[in-house]
């Protein structure tokens, strides 16, 4: 049985511009070859197209630089 007190940083959470599923499938390309992201989606229903990434290794910086760099705006949702 898992401790009720476990933490979530693993789940990274972001508003971003992701707007249609064109975007979703370049995002594929991107964020499927990286071995430390273990599971991503993009909630285009939501009006912030909030992405969620399951990484126990890497930070908002660097999946927010990441997607920067892919001419994507990307901030960490609090």
């Amino acid at each position: 049985m898992k401790n009720m007190t476990d933490n979530f940083d693993h789940i990274l959470l972001f508003k971003t511009n992701i707007k249609c599923p064109g975007d979703t499938l370049f995002l594929h390309a991107v964020l499927d070859c990286n071995k430390d992201i273990e599971q991503w989606t993009v909630d285009l229903e939501d009006e912030d197209c909030v992405l969620r990434i399951i990484s126990h290794k890497l930070t908002h910086k660097q999946i927010i630089e990441l997607l920067n760099y892919h001419g994507y705006t990307c901030c960490e949702l609090t």
